[in-house]
C-alpha cells in the first residue's frame, strides 16, 4: 500500500522534470561567487520581490536567524507573534546566534496589527531594551495556515517606517499566501526590509531557502551565512530545483488548498472531532475528544494504514497537504477517517 504522508509539505519529492534540471545545471565555486546557476536563481527571485539582490541558504530557518542577526545588535529585542516559527522552531536562535530576545503577542490567528505592536515598542532609555525589529510570517504555521493580505501589512509597514523599525518576513510559504489573496509578490516585497521564502516546501524543491534585500543587507547576510556555516560549493544542483520550482510550482499550490478544504469539511462530520481550526491554506489542525480518543491512538490507527501526520499536542493533530498528495491519497484519507 503506497505510503501517504501528511506530516509536512517538506516531504516532498523531486519531480522528473526537476531532477532533469538538476542534472543538467551549470555549476561553480558559489562561495567564490562563481555557480551561475545560484546567480540564476538569486536574480530571478529577488526580481519577483522587487529587491535588488538575494543570497541562496540551506535553510527557511538559516535565513530567518540571519535576517535577524543584520538587523539587529546584541541586547536588542524582536517583536513575533506567539506563534511563530523564529521562535517556536528554530532551536532558541534568536537569543543563541544573534544575543536579542523576543517580545511576543498574541495576535489574531497568528496575524499582528498596529494597534498590537505599538504599545511593546520600548522608549529610548537605557533601562529597556531597544526594539529594533517586527518579524511577521505568511503563511503562519501554527494557526493554521492562516495569511496576511497586503491591507493588513501596509500599515504595519508604514509604522515600523516611521518609527525606524525594520521588518521582515518570515515568507516561508508566501506563495501559498498569494495564491488566496490574489496580492502580487512585488507588492508584498515593497512593504519588507527583508523576505525569505522556502523552496522545499509547497514548491516542491529537495532543500533550499532565500532571503531577499537591497544590495548592502546582502552583502552583510553573506558573510553571517559563511559564519554559520551555511556557505556552500556547486550549489548549482540544488538552485536549479529552486528555479525549476518558482516558474512551475507556484501555480498549482491552489489544488492542495482544495484538498485541504475537503479534509476540513470531513473531518467536521465525524464523531471523535473536538474542533478544526479554519483552512485558509495547505494546513489542517484539528483537535480530538479525549473521552473518544488520544492523539497518540490517532496516530497509531492511520499509521496502520500506511498514513503519517503530525501531532501538535496531546490532542491536536497537523495535516499538510502538498504536491505529492493525490486525488486517489486524498480518497483513501478520507476513506480511512470515516473508518476510525
Amino acid at each position: 500500500m503506497e505510503l501517504i504522508d501528511l506530516r509536512s509539505d517538506t516531504v516532498t519529492k523531486p519531480s522528473k522534470a526537476m531532477l532533469d534540471a538538476m542534472m543538467n545545471a551549470k555549476v561553480g565555486d558559489d562561495v567564490f561567487a562563481e555557480d551561475p546557476t545560484v546567480h540564476e536563481l538569486e536574480n530571478y527571485a529577488a526580481s519577483l520581490f522587487g529587491k535588488e539582490a538575494a543570497v541562496f541558504c540551506p535553510s527557511g530557518t538559516m535565513t530567518n536567524q540571519i535576517a535577524i542577526k543584520v538587523h539587529t545588535q546584541p541586547g536588542d529585542e524582536v517583536i513575533c507573534d506567539v506563534n511563530s516559527h523564529i521562535y517556536n522552531y528554530e532551536g532558541g536562535g534568536i537569543s543563541f546566534n544573534s544575543g536579542v530576545q523576543a517580545r511576543l503577542i498574541q495576535g489574531n490567528e497568528g496575524r499582528l496589527t498596529v494597534d498590537m505592536i505599538e504599545p511593546c515598542v520600548n522608549g529610548d532609555f537605557d533601562w529597556l531594551t531597544r526594539t529594533n525589529l517586527v518579524s511577521l510570517e505568511n503563511t503562519i504555521n501554527r494557526a493554521g495556515g492562516s495569511f496576511y493580505t497586503k491591507e493588513q501589512i501596509a500599515p504595519i509597514s508604514t509604522f515600523c517606517k516611521e518609527r525606524k523599525l525594520k521588518l521582515h518576513l518570515d515568507g516561508a510559504r508566501i506563495f501559498n499566501a498569494l495564491a488566496e489573496t490574489k496580492d502580487t509578490s512585488l507588492e508584498t516585497g515593497s512593504y519588507f526590509d527583508s523576505v525569505s521564502i522556502c523552496l522545499s516546501k509547497g514548491l516542491g524543491a529537495p532543500v533550499g531557502s532565500l532571503l531577499l534585500g537591497e544590495k548592502e543587507f546582502i552583502k552583510k547576510a553573506r558573510r553571517v551565512r559563511k559564519v554559520f556555516g551555511g556557505g556552500m560549493r556547486q550549489a548549482g544542483i540544488l538552485a536549479a530545483a529552486g528555479l525549476y520550482a518558482l516558474k512551475n510550482n507556484i501555480e498549482r499550490l491552489k489544488e492542495d488548498h482544495v484538498k485541504a478544504k475537503t479534509l476540513e469539511q470531513e473531518l467536521k462530520k465525524l464523531n471523535f472531532i473536538e474542533s478544526v481550526l479554519p483552512v485558509y491554506s495547505n494546513i489542517l489542525i484539528f483537535n480530538l475528544k479525549k473521552e473518544v480518543i488520544s492523539g497518540d491512538a490517532f496516530e497509531k490507527k492511520l499509521a496502520a494504514k500506511n498514513i503519517k501526520v503530525s501531532s501538535f499536542g496531546k490532542q491536536t493533530i497537523r495535516f499538510v497537504t502538498h504536491l505529492d498528495y493525490t486525488d486517489a491519497m486524498l480518497d483513501r484519507t478520507v476513506e480511512a477517517l470515516r473508518s476510525l
